[in-house]
């Protein structure tokens, strides 16, 4: 690349399990109007869908070059070989689960082409979990004093103390080259090169603006990992200072500046608890001790201690390598911080918290007292749909486990309308009785497609598997946030505290395994095995003795069409409102077409049909009937929109249609995963003159369509083989390390 229309630029991606974040991450950064940017992926040998991602990236766009390592080599190497593969007058480190802001790489490249510096910094935002964003909280630094174009650090030695990461800085790349800087393998792989670029910059820059969005994830961030790893920071350090003696006395002005930072850096790092283990802590301090004996400047004053007490008072424990010292001054510090957070968590109850704190009932005790005895190693507790009854992958499930794991003792926990829903000789709990505060307290396996109430409590020793029920083409759990019409006031809060007593989490497909890892950052397993509730679908779907009999069942006559209507809800809707006439609709079909209505569970429509007129032989309504899978099994052709039963539906390879008459509200209300009718699973109709017309030309009968089926089918049902019930049971029950069969 060339400076023709500008600095090119060159953003390197390590990428290494971090498939539910990638997608934002290189759509954040592919600019469409930047052609002098090239995007390099280094696929690190990631377990899990990233290397297919990357190529999806590749594949439409050809600024993005995609290299498969075939063995893990860590975050520094990877950066290397991506800085080897660039052709870029500047390169940019991005970490493939943060992602830029809106407009970023295009504020970058003009300031690049503006100052022409070595090293260009600009700011970040740290993007919790919970949704909670802050920027930098030193981000004055980029204004005060006002910062010239181009400086030095000798000028502006305050640039030390910005952020020590690759991610924050555009480098020149010959500059980088010619300094002969690689990154370390470890937990700190860049220090020993963000440090010293800006030591040897004879142009930097500033760019006061958030660029970039570090995510502060709850789970899988290495340098939140407790362990002996953490201990690479003083090799690190050590280059750094190396550097600087390689320097001679143009370092001598920073010495100072840079010996109080790594001290700060090392203190963060030990007094974390989730960095060094409580056991390697006195160690680390020894460690500390000698870097702080080695480096301290001549002269070096100290912070004093009217500023920072305790940071003084540490300085002094740690130049004398008391650690006994330091861990007096350190509990007086916590002591202090402690106090203050009571003292305004008191304020709050005064100011009206009373009301939180009514807990305690008589179930409550009892469920408490329950908790206290033994767990019962063959009790499993079964759920659906918040105790509506016997449903979905749970009674998939607990169908195969009577099969195979007969000595588990399997328990459904229902609300009395669920009742009738339950199989013959099914034992039970009723939800809120003592017999289900006693189940709840002392059962081994919890198997739901939902979450369990907030005042469960997960013991030790219990197990829980999360089978959810359906593909989430739309926005799920902390993705949900920025989308408040779907989200209607969520506590996320509330639901990762729910989500963190997974210990599996069932996947239908690579989609659901991306969004599960984004949506519930928890430390549960993965099981990607299809669908249980499909097992079904897969054994019976050829049986047309089955269909006959399903057909006969629910008044459809054998030779008519029949088309299963399923819409899903929507969060800007209040009741359920038809997208189309059903009645005009069915008219202008004629009487070879039925139409067997089920609506969301969410709404109660068991009377519009005879309220709206429509012919009772064919609309049928099966709101209420107990199987959607012999619904599936008993229909002809799929009608929906934006539910997840279509990626049931397809594992029977019959015809479906989309009617997607308000695609661009629901996106924008609820969010969605991927662009349905980019690639849908059959025909897509927009207004009830193409839905009418769509059947009767037969084009969801079509070769085309047939093809978008096949292609939808290997996409989202890969696994669906019959067996994904007893991968689950192999897996939770037995303890059985399971194998998906070949796609």
């Amino acid at each position: 690349m060339n400076w023709g229309n500008g600095p090119s630029l060159s953003i390197i991606v390590p990428v290494h399990r971090v498939q539910g974040y990638v997608r934002q991450c290189l759509d954040s950064i592919l600019a469409p109007d930047i052609p002098n940017l090239e995007v390099i992926a280094v696929d690190d040998c990631s377990p899990d869908g990233c290397g297919e991602i990357l190529d999806e990236f590749a594949e439409r766009d050809p600024r993005v070059r995609v290299r498969h390592l075939d063995e893990n080599v860590g975050l520094g190497p990877a950066r290397n070989i991506g800085l080897d593969m660039a052709t870029g007058d500047y390169v940019w480190f991005f970490d493939s689960d943060d992602y830029a802001t809106e407009g970023a790489v295009r504020a970058i490249c003009a300031r690049l082409e503006e100052t022409r510096p070595d090293v260009l910094v600009f700011d970040y935002a740290r993007a919790y979990w919970n949704g909670r964003t802050q920027r930098s909280v030193i981000n004055h630094l980029f204004r005060e004093p006002p910062a010239p174009d181009v400086f030095t650090l000798a000028e502006r030695p305050s640039v030390l103390q910005l952020m020590m990461t690759a991610w924050n800085k555009a480098i020149r790349r010959d500059f980088l080259v010619d300094l002969g800087l690689r990154f370390s393998s470890g937990y700190y792989e860049d220090l020993n090169v963000t440090y010293p670029i800006l030591m040897a910059a004879d142009r930097l820059s500033l760019l006061d603006r958030v660029c970039y969005v570090y995510r502060q994830r709850r789970t899988g961030a290495i340098t939140k990992t407790a362990g002996a790893k953490h201990f690479d920071v003083f090799a690190q350090y050590d280059r750094v200072f190396a550097f600087m003696d390689e320097m001679g006395p143009k370092a001598d002005p920073f010495r100072p500046l840079m010996f109080d930072r790594a001290i700060w850096h090392l203190l963060v790092i030990l007094q974390r608890e989730d960095r060094v283990h409580p056991s390697d802590k006195e160690r680390f301090f020894a460690r500390m001790s000698e870097t702080f004996g080695r480096y301290e400047p001549p002269g070096h004053t100290p912070p004093p201690p009217e500023d920072k007490p305790y940071l003084a008072a540490k300085y002094r424990a740690i130049k004398a390598g008391d650690y006994r010292r330091f861990q007096r001054i350190r509990a007086a510090e916590v002591r202090r911080r402690t106090a203050r957070r009571r003292l305004r968590g008191a304020a709050r109850i005064g100011r009206g918290g009373a009301r939180r704190l009514k807990r305690l009932v008589n179930r409550h005790l009892y469920y408490r007292a329950q908790r206290l005895r033994p767990i019962d190693e063959q009790l499993a507790v079964f759920a659906a749909y918040w105790f509506r009854g016997y449903a979905c992958n749970p009674a998939a499930i607990y169908e195969k486990l009577r099969e195979t794991v007969p000595h588990i003792r399997p328990v459904w926990a229902v609300k009395p309308g669920g009742l009738a829903t339950l199989p013959e000789g099914a034992e039970f709990v009723l939800f809120g009785s003592a017999g289900y505060y006693r189940a709840l307290a002392r059962a081994k396996y919890f198997v739901n497609n939902v979450n369990f109430p907030d005042e469960y409590v997960k013991r030790p020793g219990q197990v829980h598997m999360m089978t959810q029920h359906g593909t989430p083409l739309k926005k799920m759990g902390l993705d949900q946030m920025e989308y408040p019409v779907g989200a209607k006031e969520m506590d996320f809060d509330a639901l990762i505290v729910r989500s963190d007593r997974w210990d599996f989490l069932i996947s239908s497909n690579p989609l659901s395994t991306e969004v599960w890892e984004r949506a519930f950052p928890c430390r549960y397993e993965v099981l990607e095995i299809g669908y249980p509730r499909n097992d079904r679908l897969v054994a019976a779907g050829g049986d047309e003795d089955e269909r006959s009999r399903l057909r006969a069942g629910l008044g459809v006559p054998a030779e008519a069409t029949a088309i299963l209507y399923a819409p899903t809800h929507r969060d800007y809707q209040r009741t359920y409102s038809p997208m189309f006439d059903i009645g005009r609709v069915m008219d202008r079909l004629g009487d070879d077409h039925v139409l067997l209505l089920r609506a969301h569970y969410y709404y109660k429509i068991q009377s519009m049909a005879a309220d709206a007129g429509w012919p009772a032989d064919r609309v049928i309504d099966v709101s209420g009937h107990p199987s959607v899978a012999d619904l599936a099994l008993a229909s002809d052709v799929l009608l929906t929109d934006y539910s997840s039963i279509m990626f049931d539906y397809a594992v029977l390879g019959r015809p479906i249609v989309i009617y997607a008459n308000d695609w661009e509200t629901y996106k924008r209300t609820r969010g969605v995963n991927f662009e349905l009718t980019a690639s849908p699973p059959g025909v897509v109709a927009t207004t009830e003159d193409e839905l009418v017309d769509a059947f009767l030309s037969r084009a969801p009968w079509s070769d085309a369509a047939a093809k978008r089926l096949a292609d939808f089918r290997a996409r989202f049902c890969p696994w669906d083989d019959g067996r994904a019930a007893e991968r689950a049971v192999r897996r939770m029950f037995l303890n059985e390390k399971i194998e998906n069969p070949p796609q």
